[in-house]
């Protein structure tokens, strides 16, 4: 997940070095703006060092071949449309009246402007700038807006006063951070492996059997399960999709392959969820040479693949011990999906299937939403309403901790 952390003008900012450090500990991709007034208390150098991404410190470039470009141009709205989460800290009384009144005075109150992100501010000033009557009505505003305050807290300040005014503790910014972003630590300790995208069987050099499967529910799988503190294996079948940060990446390309690598990491893994769209059948022999075009009809011999799910189902648990072991399915049918789950779920030897009707608007392959139902050992059946694939992803996770517990 990507957040942009705005840094302002006060003594506190030299606090947002380590802010940035313990966020990235959250697997969070730190895009940070700073004001003008920001520069004079800390360097945009830091922040990008710590970061490895460049530094936004300006509304308009400064040099004549960055003008012309037009990215460059709109980059406050290519920013705000691309971050999960815009986190201002500290945030200073003029940085916070700006926002509460919609003045566009540089990068950082754009951004928030044209941002659709949930915000954070964390403000951080004189024990008197923070009782004024005006700052309680500024703060009054954003929170009616939506905007989350982290309060600071009280000691010593940089003025010599003593009172409320100083920027909130790392750990209070980050948990409100984490909070936020839905961010779980409830899969510490734990390995889960997880299957995605098609696999492929080769009909001859040039032709191959496969199926419409983009990956992209089992990539949300395996990122979810990272963001929640687990060691993730992601085997994969032929996708375009970015490896989510964390994960240990397996490419594979046919059902055999795809078997042997699971089969291989199985017994090192607490959770399996198998969200690979595995073929059924692959030809029952491949042809050396290409198949030439012909007029007439030519008949193509299929014979079943491996049943991974199945094999995991009878094989995986026996002599588990500790944490329970849980198993995860998936079935995209397009017609019977309960009756179709169901059996599936006791034929596999599951404990959860999640089934969709792959015909049904926002649940089909490609697409970054789905709509799934959750079939489980004990009879209950879970609807999801549409949901992105990365929140189906977590309510799975949430059903998987509560079976361990079982």
């Amino acid at each position: 997940m990507k957040i942009a952390l705005g840094v302002t003008g006060g003594v506190a900012a030299y606090k947002s070095a380590e802010l940035v450090r313990r966020l990235q500990q959250e697997k969070l991709d730190i895009q940070v703006v700073m004001t003008r007034a920001a520069r004079e208390f800390i360097t945009p150098l830091t922040f990008a060092a710590l970061t490895g991404n460049k530094v936004i410190t300006d509304m308009f470039a400064r040099d004549d071949a960055a003008r012309a470009n037009v990215e460059s141009a709109i980059e406050h709205i290519a920013v705000a449309q691309r971050i999960d989460l815009l986190l201002v800290a500290p945030a200073t009384v003029d940085v916070l009246a700006q926002l509460a009144h919609g003045i566009a005075g540089d990068f950082l109150t754009t951004l928030y402007l044209a941002t659709k992100a949930p915000v954070i501010v964390a403000p951080a000033m004189n024990v008197n700038m923070w009782e004024h009557p005006a700052t309680r009505e500024n703060l009054a505003t954003l929170r009616a807006r939506g905007v989350h305050v982290v309060d600071p807290g009280e000691g010593y300040l940089a003025c010599g006063m003593v009172g409320a005014g100083r920027l909130a503790a790392t750990e209070a910014i980050v948990e409100k951070v984490c909070g936020v972003l839905g961010l779980r630590h409830d899969l510490e300790g734990q390995s889960v492996l997880v299957t995605a995208g098609p696999t492929r069987e080769d009909v001859d050099p040039v032709r191959f059997l496969t199926n419409r499967s983009s990956g992209k529910m089992g990539y949300s799988l395996a990122e979810a399960a990272v963001r929640r503190g687990a060691r993730v294996v992601l085997v994969s079948g032929p996708t375009n999709l970015p490896v989510p940060e964390g994960a240990d990446w397996i490419p594979v390309r046919t059902t055999e392959e795809m078997r042997r690598t699971v089969r291989e990491h199985a017994g090192e893994a607490n959770v399996i969820i198998m969200a690979a769209a595995i073929s059924d059948y692959r030809p029952a022999a491949v042809q050396a040479q290409k198949i030439k075009r012909a007029a007439e009809r030519i008949t193509l011999e299929l014979e079943p693949t491996p049943d991974i799910l199945a094999e995991l189902g009878r094989e995986w648990r026996e002599g588990a011990a500790g944490t329970r072991r849980i198993l995860v399915g998936f079935a995209a049918e397009t017609d019977h999906v309960a009756a179709s789950a169901r059996e599936k779920l006791a034929r596999k030897g599951a404990d959860m299937i999640a089934a969709n009707d792959v015909t049904q608007e926002g649940a089909g392959f490609d697409g970054d939403t789905n709509v799934v139902t959750l079939f489980m050992r004990d009879g209950r059946e879970i609807q999801l309403p549409k949901l992105s694939k990365l929140e189906v992803a977590d309510r799975i996770f949430d059903q998987v901790l509560k079976l361990q517990e079982q």
